[in-house]
């Protein structure tokens, strides 16, 4: 299979001539829910066409918590349901993406007079292993407890419960995703923005696209429009006559040397101050702090960014959690802030809005927001589902299928959870970014789990059109390096510059334009 973004295809756009193209289908938005659609549409033999105004998982799917979990939580909740149908899919997601999304145990420390209380917690704990058809061990003493988290805090420590959920690299899964998408036809571009929709008789029917590479526009036509843009949604429903609906929430995470906190485990608390669950957990060799979860008010045009106050309230759930450690701002790597597409229902406390997708359909525009990462399978089906009226003469029983294609085997050039990560990440295309890397580039780039090879395969293959998609999504370099990894921007050039056939003042403008970024949305706010 060919990689899914050849060298030098995304600036030969025009002349691919998508106006003239016969399209089933538009998909507007390239995060996790519009490249779950993408893949279920064109394996089933839809032609299917998405774009993105930004890069490719910009948004909320960059910018996760990392988790792909069954939603514990939602238990005490009600929703019975959609912690069902999470346990599902994370539990298919860990069998065929193994290497993209893994295991994480979690531990939440019991103490005297804590909520939700040992009794309740392990009444969730065994609902969730039903749900799962697994049975774990959930309690331990405060002796074993301390021995499988020794920084957390001892003092009215009486044990400690356990259970088991999944994480990943959000960005790197809807690459894959988009991949596996292109390898059935599908055809994804980034920094291509619908402006406006297109009607015909009152019915939306297409929309016109500005190209923010090139400049120029052009109309593209499809039997049916699905608006996939997430916390964005409203904006295009608005330009049909629909309400707003979404309730934008915005959460923000701090990250940290995994040296200055150490976790083998992921470690689960109640915030101190309102009772709201707040874990630290190791992530491609960091250790990611979140979430917050508050109104955003800002535009949605311009990137979300970490607060103050929201700082404040997660180095207090660290002190709390891990007093011994003496943890302080100068310990933070990095921050880094998403907008949530959060269905509205005027609860007064943001957290206890549902999570559950939805689906309208407004003057012929399918809308389809809301929801969560583990899910994106589900919620790409049930699109489909109701865009089976809308599109005469196609049918299909729109059955679960593997989400990716069986395996590539890499034989023995990495070691085994090198291995296991690149066959996870790149799929198909693993073998060619191996054969692709110069000498020494099999390495890993200090502090990190990312071999250097894989900047060279991402600048050559996976449509980098600016220096953050390389540093922020394709890898996480930019999380993950003090600075966003200004000390290795002089290698990342010499590796990348060629294979991207940016001029000197080209790279120096992204240069400078990415570490502008940087300092105003991913490092603590001044």
């Amino acid at each position: 299979m060919n990689a899914p973004w050849q060298a030098g295809w995304r600036s030969s756009l025009p002349a691919l001539a998508l106006a003239e193209r016969e399209w089933d289908l538009l998909i507007i938005g390239g995060g996790i829910t519009g490249a779950g659609i993408l893949l279920e549409a064109s394996r089933r033999g839809l032609k299917a066409l998405l774009v993105e105004q930004r890069d490719f998982a910009w948004g909320t799917s960059s910018r996760s918590s990392k988790l792909v979990h069954g939603g514990l939580r939602y238990l005490k909740e009600g929703r019975l349901g959609l912690t069902r149908e999470s346990v599902r899919e994370r539990d298919a997601l860990l069998r065929e993406a193994g290497g993209l999304v893994e295991s994480q145990s979690f531990a939440f420390g019991d103490y005297v007079g804590g909520k939700p209380g040992r009794k309740m917690f392990l009444l969730g704990l065994a609902i969730y292993d039903l749900l799962s058809g697994k049975r774990e061990r959930h309690y331990v003493d405060s002796t074993e407890f301390l021995m499988m988290v020794p920084n957390v805090g001892r003092i009215d420590l009486a044990g400690g419960m356990c259970y088991t959920d999944a994480k990943t690299d959000d960005a790197r899964l809807v690459l894959r995703v988009l991949q596996e998408a292109q390898s059935h036809g599908g055809v994804a571009v980034n920094y291509l923005a619908a402006q406006s929709l297109l009607r015909s008789a009152g019915k939306v029917t297409g929309a016109r696209l500005h190209d923010a590479v090139g400049g120029g526009e052009c109309d593209v036509s499809a039997r049916l429009v699905i608006n996939a843009t997430g916390a964005w949604a409203d904006g295009l429903r608005g330009q049909t006559g629909a309400t707003p609906k979404i309730r934008p929430l915005r959460g923000s995470h701090l990250v940290l040397p995994a040296w200055r906190l150490p976790l083998a485990q992921a470690v689960s608390l109640m915030h101190p101050a309102d009772a709201r669950p707040v874990f630290a957990f190791p992530w491609e060799g960091v250790t990611l702090v979140g979430t917050t979860d508050v109104d955003h008010a800002a535009s949605l045009n311009t990137e979300a960014a970490i607060t103050r106050a929201e700082v404040d309230y997660l180095m207090l759930a660290l002190e709390t959690q891990f007093p011994q450690q003496g943890l302080n701002e100068a310990d933070i790597l990095a921050t880094y802030a998403g907008v949530r597409p959060v269905i509205d229902s005027g609860q007064a406390d943001p957290s206890k809005e549902g999570r559950d997708h939805a689906v309208w359909v407004d003057a012929g525009l399918l809308t389809v927001t809301g929801g969560k990462l583990t899910t994106f399978r589900v919620i790409a089906l049930d699109a489909l589902k109701h865009a089976k009226p809308l599109l005469p003469g196609w049918h299909d029983q729109l059955k679960p299928l593997p989400i990716f294609a069986d395996r590539v085997r890499l034989g023995m050039r990495l070691r085994g959870a090198q291995r296991q990560r690149i066959e996870g990440r790149y799929g198909a295309t693993a073998p060619a970014l191996l054969a692709a890397a110069a000498p020494g580039e099999l390495e890993l780039i200090p502090g990190t789990q990312t071999l250097w090879a894989e900047l060279r395969w991402a600048a050559r293959c996976e449509a980098v059109l600016r220096l953050e998609d390389l540093l922020l999504r394709r890898t996480r370099l930019g999380l993950q390096l003090r600075g966003g990894g200004v000390e290795h921007l002089a290698r990342i050039r010499a590796i990348c510059q060629p294979e991207l056939a940016w001029t000197d003042a080209q790279w120096e403008t992204s240069q400078a334009a990415y570490l502008a970024l940087w300092n105003a949305n991913y490092s603590l706010p001044t």
